[in-house]
C-alpha cells in the first residue's frame, strides 16, 4: 500500500515519462537497492534525483570534456526547489543550527563572505548528510549607518537633502532602496553554494526582529542595566553620529607635533611649561597641566596656575600625577577632558571639570572665542598663526601619529563628550566568563579563550545610541516641558507609552520619542535567538532550535558581536546561544598583505567563480587553518581547478568503463560485492583489497576531523588519497582487469571504482558541492541527491596486511620505473626482469603481475620471479625497492649499450673538464681570499655536485662495458 501511494501517478511509471524510475531499483536484492534502508519521506527525492539528467538539470562526463562552471547555478536552483536545504525531522537526533552572521545589506561580496560562506555550508552539509536536522539561518543586517550613508549619497546626486525630506520621507527612500537593492548580497552568497533555509530569511528591521530589539530594551532599562548620560564617545562629525569601536580604524600617518608655551601665572617671562600636543585646538577645552611628581624640571610649579594660551588669560591649575610620560615631547600634558579619551578618564578620576569646545559637526564653539564656528581644521592652522605673532609657538616638527579615522566615510574621528544611552556590562560579562570556564562554551582555536577573557574582565559600558534616522527608535519618550534626563517613559509601543504617561502626569500631557536609533549592534546581539522568535519562548523554531550549535565567524569581531550574543542570549534566555565558537582568520593576497584597493590587490570572488569555478575557490579557502589568516593566490586557485578537473576526469573514466544500465546481468554482479563486509574483504584481491582498504580508514580520519572541525586536514587527507592513492595508483592498477583480465575480474574492478568513487564524492561534497553533485547524478542507479545522501558508515573493515603488501608492490614500481627514466628507456618499449624476494612475497607480486606489467611497461612473458639473483646479474640493472625485495633489469632490454657508451663518455669527459675549472678556482688563493664567501661556497658546492655525478657516471660506464662481450684472440 505504501509503495502504491508513494509513486501513484501514470507520469512517474509511463515508459516514455522523462521521470520513468529504473526497474533495478525495485528488484529483490534489498542488499544494495532496497527501500529498507532508507526512509520513505525520501522517495521523492529519488525520483528526482533519478530524472534530474533527463529534465536537463545535470551533464554527463560522458557528454561534456570539463566541468561546466556555468550548471553551478542550475544544480543550485534545482537543490533549492527540492526542499534540501531545510531541516527535516523524520530522525530523532539533536539539530545542527547556524545563525549567518548576517551581511550589510548594503554589501557587495568580498572573499570574507565568501570565506564564512564556505566554512559554514561545509558544516552544513557535513551534518545533513549524518542525518541530523540541519538549519541554517540567513539573514541581513540593516547596517544603519552604512545603509543612511548610501541614500544620502544617492539623493545628493538629485539634489536632495536628508534634512529637507523629513525623518518619514527619508525612511520611506530608504526602504525603497533596499526593497531595490537589498537582495544583492543575498543572490551572491547563493552563488556561492549556500545551502541555507531561505524560507527563514531574516532581516534585522523586520517586525519580529523589531519587536524583539524593542523588548530587550525594556527588559535590560528595569532591570537597571539601561541608563543615560554623558560620556566619552567617538564621534562623526560628517555622519553626526557616535559611532562604536569597530567602526573606527587606527592608521599611522604623518603629522605634526606642535610645541607651545603655557605661561606660569604670578611668574616672570622666563617661567613657562612647554606643551608638545598634535592637536593644539583643542587648548581652548584644557582644564589643567599635568607634570610627572618626579619630574625635577617642573616640580617648582607644580599647585601653581598655568595661562591658556589665546583665552584672554584662562588659568588651570598644574598639577602632578604619575601617569604623565617623562619623556614624550616635553614632559609637561595638556588635559583636555572634553577630546581625549585618556584625558578624560584622568579628569574624572581627579574630579576635573569636562570643558567640551567644539559643535556637532566639527566646528568650535563659542567656548574658543574669535575661533568660534572655525572648521577643526582650519582653527588648527589659525591658531598656530596667531601663537607664532604672539611668541607662544616654539616650534613645529613632524611626527607620526596614530589617527582614528571612520571606517564608513574615512573622516577623522572626534573623541566627544555626548549625552548618550548606555548599557552596563559587568554583570552580564561575568556570566559569559563562567560560560567558557564550565565549558558549557566552547571557542576555536582555544588560544582566543585568553583575548575573549581578557577583554570580558576588563569591559566597558555600551554606548548603544546613534544619531541617525535609519534603525530602530530607541522605546523612550519624553514629556514636553519636563527635564528629558529626569523624565521619560520607556514602553514597547506609542499606545503603551501614552497610558504611562497619563497615568503619572494626567490626561492632557504631550509626548515625544527619542530621535535616535540603537547601535547595530544591539540588534545584532538578539540575532540568534530573535530569528526564531524570542520573545516568544514557546515559538515552534524557538523550541526546537535553540540554542543552536556554532556560531562561525571572524576573530575580528569577537568582542563587538560574538561576546555581546553570549552575554544577551544568557541574560534573556538562561542559556548559552551556541555551544561553538569557530573563528576564521582574514584573508590576504600571495604576498601576506591585507586586500585593499589603495594597494590594487583585492580578488573579486564573482571574478574567481568564473575563471576557477565555485569549488575550486571554496576548496582553496577551506584548506586554511582555523583563526589564522590564510594568503590567497591565483598558483592556489588553479591548483585546486586542476582538482576538480581531475575528479571530472575519473569520473568519466569510470563511466566510460561501466556497463549499460540495461545490462542486467553485469549490473548484477557488480551489486553482489558487499565491501563494508569483513569477508569480502578478505577475499579481494591484493589491489582491490589495497584501496579499499584505504578508503575505509580515510573515512574514520576524514570523519573525525570533521567533528573536530578540523577543515584543513579533511581537505588535504581527501586530495591525497583521491589524487595518489586512487587516481595515480587505483585507476592505473584497474586497467589490468578492465583491459587485459577479462571475466569476473572486469565486474570486480568497476565495482571498486564505483565503490571508492561515490564515497570520495560524499567526502568531497562539503568542500565542492557543485562538481561532486554532477558526477554523483551521473552514475547509474543513484538513488537520491548526493546533498542528502547518507554520510559514509565509519569503522568499516581494513586490512593492514594488504596495505603493506600493496606498498611494496609500489616500492617496485617507483623504482622499475625510476630506472626507465633514468636509463632514458623508449615509454612504449618493453623490457624483461627479475624479482628477486622470499616465497611469501613473491607470491603475492607474481600474483599482480599484470598489474605489475602493466604499471611500469614490461614484458608480460619475460618476468620472473625467485629467491636468488639471476645469472646475468653483471649486465643488469640493480635495484633495491625495499627489504628483501629487489629486482635485476637486463640492459641489452632497456638501452643501445654501444651508443648509451659514447653518449656517457662525452659527458663524462664534459663533466671532467667542469669540475677541474671549479677546482682550479679553489685552488686559487687570489679567489678564495678576495671573493666574497658566497661565492666561494657556491663554487665549492658546485664541484662536490659535479664530482658526484662524474662518480656516478664512472660506475654506468663501468657497468655498460661489463656487458660488452670481449672477442677472442
Amino acid at each position: 500500500m505504501l509503495l502504491q501511494m508513494a509513486f501513484s501517478g501514470p507520469s512517474l511509471l509511463h515508459p516514455s515519462s522523462a521521470y520513468r524510475l529504473n526497474p533495478l531499483i525495485f528488484t529483490k536484492r534489498r542488499r544494495s537497492f532496497g527501500l529498507s534502508r532508507f526512509h520513505f519521506r525520501r522517495l521523492q527525492h529519488r525520483q528526482l534525483a533519478v530524472a534530474a539528467s533527463a529534465n536537463g538539470v545535470f551533464t554527463s562526463p560522458e557528454i561534456a570534456k570539463t566541468f561546466d562552471f556555468a550548471s553551478e547555478e542550475r544544480i543550485y536552483r534545482w537543490w533549492e526547489s527540492q526542499g534540501y536545504f531545510r531541516p527535516h525531522f523524520d530522525q530523532d537526533s539533536v539539530p545542527f543550527v547556524i545563525s549567518m552572521p548576517p551581511p550589510n545589506v548594503t554589501g557587495s561580496l568580498h572573499m570574507g563572505h565568501a570565506m564564512f560562506v564556505t566554512l559554514e555550508d561545509i558544516m552544513v552539509r557535513y551534518n545533513r548528510m549524518k542525518g541530523r536536522p540541519t538549519l541554517w539561518l540567513p539573514g541581513t543586517d540593516h547596517a544603519g549607518i552604512a545603509t543612511q550613508l548610501v541614500v544620502e549619497r544617492m539623493l545628493a546626486s538629485e539634489g536632495i537633502k536628508r534634512v529637507e525630506l523629513g525623518r518619514d520621507e527619508f525612511t520611506k527612500r530608504v526602504w525603497e532602496w533596499k526593497e531595490k537593492y537589498g537582495g544583492t548580497i543575498t543572490n551572491q552568497i547563493k552563488r556561492l553554494g549556500a545551502s541555507c533555509d531561505w524560507t527563514k530569511e531574516h532581516f534585522t528591521l523586520d517586525d519580529q526582529l523589531s519587536r524583539a530589539v524593542v523588548e530587550a530594551f525594556v527588559r535590560l532599562h528595569e532591570r537597571g542595566l539601561i541608563y543615560q548620560g554623558s560620556y566619552m564617545v567617538n564621534w562623526s562629525p560628517h555622519l553626526q553620529t557616535a559611532v562604536s569601536d569597530l567602526e573606527v580604524e587606527y592608521s599611522e600617518e604623518s603629522g605634526t607635533l606642535y610645541h607651545i608655551k603655557y605661561r606660569v601665572a604670578g611668574g616672570s617671562r622666563s617661567d613657562y611649561l612647554t606643551v608638545a600636543t598634535t592637536r593644539p585646538e583643542t587648548l581652548f577645552g584644557d582644564v589643567a597641566i599635568a607634570v610627572h611628581p618626579q619630574d625635577d624640571r617642573y616640580s617648582k610649579y607644580v599647585g601653581m596656575m598655568a595661562i591658556v594660551p589665546m583665552t584672554y588669560g584662562r588659568h588651570v591649575p598644574i598639577i602632578s600625577d604619575k601617569n604623565v610620560d617623562k619623556d614624550f615631547g616635553t614632559g609637561v600634558l595638556k588635559i583636555s577632558p572634553g577630546h581625549d579619551h585618556n584625558d578624560y578618564l584622568l579628569a574624572r578620576k581627579l574630579g576635573l571639570p569636562i570643558l567640551n569646545v567644539m559643535n556637532k559637526d566639527g566646528t568650535l564653539n563659542k567656548v574658543a572665542g574669535l575661533y568660534c564656528g572655525l572648521d577643526r581644521f582650519e582653527a588648527r592652522k589659525k591658531l598656530w598663526a596667531d601663537l607664532e605673532e604672539t611668541g607662544l609657538a616654539v616650534k613645529k616638527e613632524a611626527h607620526t601619529l596614530r589617527v582614528p579615522r571612520s571606517q564608513r566615510g574615512g573622516e577623522i574621528i572626534e573623541p566627544l563628550v555626548s549625552k548618550q544611552w548606555f548599557m552596563t556590562m559587568e554583570p552580564l560579562a561575568e556570566k559569559a566568563l563562567r560560560a567558557v570556564e564550565k565549558g558549557d562554551l566552547t571557542i576555536i582555536p582555544e588560544r582566543f579563550e585568553k583575548i575573549y577573557n581578557h577583554w570580558l574582565s576588563n569591559i566597558k559600558d555600551w554606548c548603544i545610541s546613534r544619531q541617525l534616522w535609519w534603525g530602530h527608535r530607541i522605546p523612550v519618550w519624553y514629556i514636553v516641558g519636563k527635564n528629558p534626563e529626569e523624565d521619560y517613559i520607556v514602553a514597547r509601543n506609542a499606545d503603551e507609552a501614552h497610558e504611562q504617561a497619563h497615568k503619572k502626569y494626567g490626561k492632557g500631557v504631550e509626548i515625544y520619542q527619542d530621535p535616535d536609533v540603537l547601535d547595530t549592534w544591539f540588534s545584532s546581539a538578539l540575532w540568534p535567538f530573535s530569528t526564531l522568535g524570542w520573545p516568544d519562548e514557546t515559538a515552534e523554531d524557538f523550541k526546537r532550535f535553540y540554542p543552536t550549535t556554532m556560531l562561525e565567524t571572524g576573530h575580528d569581531i569577537l568582542f563587538f558581536w560574538v561576546a555581546r550574543m553570549v552575554m544577551l542570549g544568557i541574560e534573556f534566555t538562561g542559556t548559552v546561544p551556541f555551544s561553538y565558537i569557530y573563528l576564521h582568520g582574514l584573508i590576504r593576497d600571495s604576498q601576506g598583505r591585507k586586500m585593499s584597493k589603495t594597494l590594487g590587490n583585492v580578488i573579486d570572488p564573482l571574478d574567481t567563480i568564473k575563471e576557477f569555478g565555485t569549488d575550486a575557490l571554496r576548496f582553496t579557502l577551506a584548506l586554511g587553518t582555523a583563526g589564522q589568516d590564510l594568503n590567497l593566490s591565483t598558483e592556489r586557485l588553479t591548483s585546486n581547478k586542476a582538482f576538480t578537473n581531475k575528479l571530472w576526469n575519473a569520473g568519466k573514466f569510470i563511466l566510460q568503463n561501466l556497463p549499460t544500465q540495461n545490462d542486467s546481468q553485469s549490473w548484477k554482479s557488480i551489486l553482489s560485492y558487499e565491501f563494508e563486509k569483513e569477508d569480502c574483504l578478505l577475499k579481494l584481491p591484493l589491489p582491490e583489497c589495497w584501496i579499499v582498504s584505504e578508503l575505509h580508514s580515510l573515512i574514520d580520519v576524514v570523519t573525525a576531523s570533521y567533528d573536530k572541525f578540523f577543515f584543513g586536514d579533511v581537505g588535504r587527507d581527501i586530495y591525497n588519497f583521491f589524487w595518489g592513492d586512487f587516481a595515480d595508483w587505483y585507476i592505473e592498477a584497474s586497467k589490468a582487469r578492465l583491459y587485459q583480465s577479462g571475466g569476473d575480474s572486469v565486474a570486480l574492478a568497476q565495482a571498486v571504482l564505483l565503490y571508492v568513487f561515490e564515497n570520495i564524492l560524499k567526502l568531497l561534497h562539503p568542500f565542492m558541492p557543485f562538481v561532486t553533485e554532477e558526477l554523483w547524478q551521473a552514475l547509474p542507479h543513484r538513488k537520491e541527491a548526493l546533498i542528502i545522501s547518507p554520510w559514509p558508515q565509519i569503522s568499516l573493515p581494513r586490512q593492514a596486511g594488504a596495505v603493506k603488501k600493496f606498498e611494496n608492490l609500489k616500492l617496485l614500481t617507483k623504482a622499475i620505473r625510476n630506472a626507465r627514466a633514468e636509463y632514458s628507456v623508449e615509454p612504449a618499449k618493453r623490457i624483461s626482469a627479475s624479482i628477486v624476494a622470499s616465497e611469501e612475497v613473491n607470491q603475492y607480486i607474481s600474483e599482480e603481475k599484470e598489474v605489475l606489467a602493466l604499471l611500469t611497461r614490461l614484458d608480460l612473458h619475460n618476468v620472473h620471479f625467485a629467491n636468488a639473483p639471476p645469472g646475468n646479474v653483471d649486465q643488469s640493472v640493480h635495484l633495491v625497492a625495499g627489504e628483501g625485495l629487489e629486482a635485476y633489469l637486463p640492459l641489452a632490454d632497456m638501452v643501445d649499450i654501444s651508443a648509451e657508451l659514447q653518449r656517457l663518455s662525452k659527458r663524462l669527459t664534459k663533466m671532467k673538464t667542469e669540475y677541474d675549472g671549479f677546482i682550479a678556482r679553489l685552488n686559487s688563493p687570489s679567489f678564495v681570499e678576495k671573493a666574497p664567501e658566497d661565492i666561494v661556497r657556491g663554487v665549492r658546492e658546485k664541484a662536490n655536485e659535479a664530482k658526484e655525478k662524474i662518480a656516478l657516471t664512472e660506475k654506468r660506464l663501468s657497468l655498460l662495458r661489463s656487458t660488452v662481450p670481449v672477442p677472442d684472440c
